[in-house]
């Protein structure tokens, strides 16, 4: 058996794009969830992946995106999902976490089988995320409660879709990495 990673997609974010109003409820629910799952998964060793959007800035990396992120007007929804030293990060462009990044070869490398998704947008990134994680014959996880999406009818059909279609186990955040067990 592999090795099970809790990977967060697109949590370190200024929320000033387009849909971000309609985002923001279920993103201000999703933290202390997201915020849950990174305290016991660290807590168990597991490793942990931010997957992050790079919203165009090409000259950036991830401390920089972190830095813009706290300095905004929703530092409070980034402060308790941050990265810690441990944490591993990779920038993606499009929706997949997997679409011309590296993800992969680490995963490979660190001998990842089985991710744990959370984060947002359920319907956009998280659900084309876990497409390519299943074409990539990786086990696939997501806490329903700890998915932000823009339109809950759209992100109950995602997850539907995941289950179903991708053999996704959908879950309750507290099945994961819990204190008994």
């Amino acid at each position: 058996m592999g090795t099970t990673a809790l990977v967060v997609i697109d949590m370190i974010n200024t929320y000033d794009h387009d849909d971000a109003d309609l985002l923001l409820p279920s993103v201000k629910t999703v933290v202390p969830v997201v915020a849950g799952l990174l305290e016991r998964a660290r807590a168990s060793g597991a490793p942990v992946i931010y997957v992050n959007d790079n919203f165009g800035e090409w000259r950036s990396h991830h401390g920089e995106l972190l830095d813009k992120a706290l300095a905004g007007p929703h530092a409070d929804l980034v402060e308790p999902v941050r990265p810690d030293e441990a944490s591993l990060f990779v920038v993606k462009a499009r929706h997949s976490i997997f679409f011309e990044t590296p993800l992969g070869y680490l995963l490979g490398q660190q001998g990842i089988d089985r991710l744990v998704l959370c984060g947002q947008v359920t319907e956009q990134c998280v659900l084309y995320s876990a497409l390519d994680a299943h074409i990539r014959h990786l086990n696939v996880v997501v806490p329903r409660d700890g998915v932000a999406p823009i339109h809950e009818d759209l992100a109950q059909a995602a997850l539907r879709m995941m289950e179903r279609n991708m053999g996704a186990q959908v879950c309750e955040s507290a099945d994961l990495w819990a204190e008994d067990g």
